[in-house]
């Protein structure tokens, strides 16, 4: 109960901004229960008036009554065509304000929450999980409040016809509250683990899909499909958990359903006969029981409803507790005319608390202007010195200056809206070439696009095809070659135009053609840039200004192309054991 407490509390915040939709919603659900509960009155009053004397009903009581019956239903059918409109709509807006928030969330964590998380469950988190919250957010106060009106009124009605029925009755309602909480348990229990597989599932889904033609080129089908349905039927075992215990749920309700419809008859047949209650007042009695049950199951049942709510709010309160790692500092600067100088003064990092350090005590003064290449063997540290710059993990130690500043000291928007990268992997959006190069400046007109293009090597490719910038480049950029993709995420950093440029093997996926056309395009790129190059083939960076040589250890050399061929140490033998062409990962 406790928990339930605080996880309503978490989700409260979303409530207080639609109260006012909630509060008519709640008056429309106490206008609908007052007419359900009027009617057992009228048939009441109607046959106690008919046994006593048939002579007094009359056909203008009857108009009355009907009259009343008939403004009574109108003004339901309002009040319920408010409630599953506007109060549907209201759970809908809520949902959609959480997903908002998981979603500028998940924008603030760091690599490593996306390393050790599968996007599988990050995608089940953000829809079923909250769409249970939107059926939760409408249904629960609704249901509960016309639960509490129901029998409340019940129950004054109830003793006012007949005392001791009424207490045997209502003492049998914690009976079932409480015959049912163990099967509750176990039905939540099979919720919250249900979830975390239907994520599973999902990221097996869209691995093995993802990775479509690595199937087909092994002739894995068969691999693949009996994995997926080991997933499959783990899935159906926790279902089959779920609904066991809904099973043995209903099966109690319904015992201590008949068990109450038992008291009534007996007990209100002897009532009757002891002249204790009037034919009246025994139709009214069962009619008000009817409604008394159908609540009390309605709230039951509802527990269902309200344990996906639950779980869902309990797994958006997990995620939305994650701290970010990288963040800004309240006293946060924008970085502004950068010139592009970058210090690595004594730094330390490793990824994990329990591991090596990857760089230790290093220490790099890159000038403005200057085209720095990193070579060495995997595991040097290359990338994560890239990785370092635009904060994608913090220094353990020490500091990275640009221009004089701590980059811990600059806001993460400045910081990185100044650095322009180009990976190997290149990662276009499901959408048009023109959009994926806007990407680089959502706010640039045409003419700067089409600029763009052409400096990076792209513009003829691009209007070859049928739709010219606006074809449609498929999921991540399937409809395009290596070398396109490669030209096209270089037209998005011209357009983005940054002062420090970053490329990670940017060429190394492509084959030798690809890579003239896209080496020519990064070499106009890095023009007037402070330019990091991570190399993978040695001919591409020889007119680099400076050259670092690193292994495990750190830097081992350092110098231009021609001074460390004349060192004939660890570059010269790189080099020449590359073949003057792929660096050797040995």
């Amino acid at each position: 109960m406790e928990h339930n407490i605080k996880l309503i509390k978490i989700a409260m915040p979303y409530f207080k901004r639609y109260r006012k939709i909630l509060f008519i919603d709640l008056v429309c659900a106490g206008l609908t229960t007052a007419s359900e509960m009027v009617l057992p009155l009228i048939l009441r009053y109607m046959t106690n008036l008919g046994l006593s004397d048939r002579s007094l009903l009359t056909m203008d009581i009857v108009a009355r009554l009907s009259i009343i019956f008939l403004l009574i239903k109108c003004i339901e059918l309002v009040a319920v065509y408010y409630m599953a409109s506007i109060g549907h709509i209201m759970g809908a807006k809520i949902e959609t304000d959480m997903r908002s928030d998981v979603y500028t969330h998940l924008q603030t964590l760091s690599d490593n929450f996306y390393n050790n998380t599968k996007v599988g469950q990050i995608m089940s988190r953000m829809t079923n999980d909250l769409f249970d919250i939107t059926e939760f957010s409408h249904h629960c106060p609704e249901e509960y409040f016309i639960g509490f009106i129901k029998i409340c009124v019940a129950f004054v009605i109830l003793i006012n016809i007949n005392v001791p029925m009424t207490l045997i009755i209502f003492a049998m309602i914690p009976v079932m509250f409480f015959a049912s909480g163990s099967f509750k348990n176990k039905m939540r229990n099979a919720q919250k683990e249900q979830r975390v597989h239907v994520g599973n599932l999902n990221s097996s889904i869209e691995d093995s899909l993802l990775g479509v033609k690595v199937v087909k080129s092994f002739a894995n089908e068969d691999v693949e499909r009996e994995k997926f349905q080991k997933e499959n039927n783990k899935f159906l075992s926790i279902k089959s958990v779920f609904y066991k215990s809904m099973a043995g749920f209903n099966t109690v309700n319904r015992a201590i359903d008949g068990a109450m419809y038992f008291i009534v008859v007996v007990f209100g047949g002897i009532q009757i006969i002891n002249g204790n209650l009037d034919p009246g007042g025994m139709i009214a009695y069962i009619m008000y029981v009817t409604t008394l049950l159908a609540t009390v199951k309605r709230i039951i049942e509802f527990t269902e409803q309200f344990q996906k709510g639950m779980t869902g709010i309990e797994r958006f309160s997990e995620i939305m507790s994650i701290k970010p790692e990288i963040y800004d500092k309240e006293d946060a600067m924008d970085l502004k005319n950068v010139k592009g100088d970058i210090e690595f003064d004594h730094v330390s990092f490793k990824y994990t608390q329990s591991q090596d350090n990857v760089l230790d005590d290093f220490n790099l003064k890159i000038n403005h202007g200057q085209n720095v290449a990193l070579v060495g063997p995997s595991g040097g540290g290359k990338t994560t010195l890239c990785a370092l710059i635009p904060r994608f993990y913090d220094v353990t130690e020490g500091k990275i200056t640009i221009d004089g500043k701590n980059i811990k000291d600059l806001t993460l928007n400045s910081l990185r809206n100044n650095i322009g990268i180009v990976q190997q992997d290149v990662y276009l959006f499901s959408g048009t070439i023109k959009e994926n190069i806007l990407y680089g400046k959502p706010e640039a007109n045409e003419e700067e696009v089409i600029k763009a293009a052409k400096m990076a090597g792209a513009y003829d490719f691009i209007m070859e095809l049928e739709k010219g910038f606006s074809t449609y480049v498929g999921e991540r950029g399937v409809k395009l070659s290596g070398g396109q993709k490669q030209r096209i995420s270089i037209a998005r950093v011209f357009l983005k135009n940054p002062p420090v440029l970053i490329l990670d093997e940017a060429t190394s996926a492509l084959d030798n053609n690809s890579e003239a056309i896209v080496q020519e395009s990064l070499e106009e790129l890095s023009k007037g840039r402070t330019t990091i190059t991570i190399a993978h083939r040695l001919t591409t960076i020889q007119n680099a200004d400076q050259i670092i040589v690193l292994n495990s250890d750190g830097i081992i050399e350092k110098g231009n192309h021609e001074e460390l061929m004349d060192r004939r140490a660890y570059y010269y033998n790189l080099y020449t054991k590359s073949g003057n062409n792929t660096l050797s990962e040995e």
